[in-house]
């Protein structure tokens, strides 16, 4: 394989719909090279008896969730699809890993960031999560997991409209948990925004939705609900470029300090050493992806914003310790005495 090939993580609670929605994508056109790995909870395997697929292109992990049992059999299920004809040809385009519904989501993207064995052929291309428009109340109530599912999705596609339109209540439950996801309350929408996700740009940065952003951009503001009190989001700005030396200080330091509780961070940073071109940052718990640099900002905007979906961290701990390390400057480089 010459290049990394996208991978989508579909997740979503139990009877949320995610096989039917995956068939629904393989059904279209333009879907030929995809891939698909499906993860079953218990010994014997039945959702992949249920998607469109050939057998060449699917691969099973029965036995056990990807999340906490089998994480090693994951990433060999992804090496037995490098070695297919489709990826060896150079024809295989993405990938679709359907998680079971018990997964924690964050192991298994951790796996996918940071496996060694996974770098060069494979990126995250990023995550969708389906909600149950009619149980999804009492899940998200009883269910850490699916919380998690929601809250470090890039997309949340809501299933069984047809049967009930998605209630207000959820609706403002999900934007507490999540507001940077776009969220989609059709069939049809939810179809085009996973297929979005398949092809988007390794680097993509999801910007807040135009609506948010008089409440989230003026100074960090955390969001949650009283249903979700230790998951919340929270958005980091800063006006002013930040001293690489610094960034990199205080990025280092809540990733191995608080590391577990950082469901997902993502976010374009403006440094001072190089204000023409912003940096993307995307991490999972202690895991960060090498930052990439892009050859220019997306829009006239060149703040620095960084997006946090966390457990149980405040914060205005997160802003004051990024307060502390912008004070730090560069280290000089003493320069030579003569002899």
């Amino acid at each position: 394989m010459t290049k990394a090939v996208p991978v989508t993580v579909l997740t979503g609670f139990l009877g949320s719909g995610k096989t039917t929605l995956l068939n629904r994508l393989l059904r279209e056109p333009g879907m030929h090279g995809t891939a698909v790995v499906i993860n079953e909870f218990g010994s014997v395997g039945l959702d992949h008896d249920l998607v469109d697929h050939t057998e060449e292109n699917m691969v099973l992990l029965a036995n056990g969730c990807i999340c906490c049992t089998i994480r090693g059999d994951l990433v060999d299920a992804f090496e037995r699809l490098a070695q297919t004809p489709a990826a060896q040809q150079g024809e295989l385009r993405h990938v679709v890993l359907e998680t079971t519904g018990l997964a924690d989501p964050a192991p298994i993207l951790h796996t996918l960031m940071g496996d060694p064995r996974m770098q060069g052929a494979w990126r995250l291309a990023g995550v969708a999560c389906t909600v149950d428009a009619c149980h999804a109340m009492a899940t998200l109530d009883q269910h850490p997991e699916a919380v998690k599912q929601a809250a470090v999705a890039d997309r949340l596609l809501l299933t069984k409209t047809d049967l009930q339109p998605a209630p207000d209540a959820l609706m403002q439950r999900l934007r507490a948990i999540n507001p940077l996801a776009e969220i989609r309350t059709d069939a049809d929408g939810a179809l085009s925004a996973l297929q979005a996700l398949l092809v988007r740009p390794a680097a993509a940065f999801t910007a807040l939705p135009a609506e948010n952003r008089s409440s989230f951009f003026p100074a960090s503001t955390s969001t949650g609900s009283h249903h979700d009190d230790r998951i919340r989001s929270h958005v980091i700005v800063r006006d002013q470029p930040l001293s690489r030396e610094g960034f990199f200080a205080w990025l280092d330091m809540i990733a191995k300090m608080r590391g577990d509780d950082l469901l997902r961070v993502k976010g374009l940073v403006h440094l001072s050493d190089d204000p023409e071109h912003p940096l993307v940052i995307h991490g999972v718990q202690h895991l960060f992806h090498p930052p990439e640099t892009l050859p220019r900002w997306p829009s006239e905007d060149r703040r620095t914003r960084i997006v946090f979906i966390t457990r149980g961290i405040d914060a205005e701990d997160i802003d004051a310790t990024l307060s502390v390390f912008e004070r730090r400057r560069p280290r000089r480089t003493p320069a030579p005495q003569p002899d």
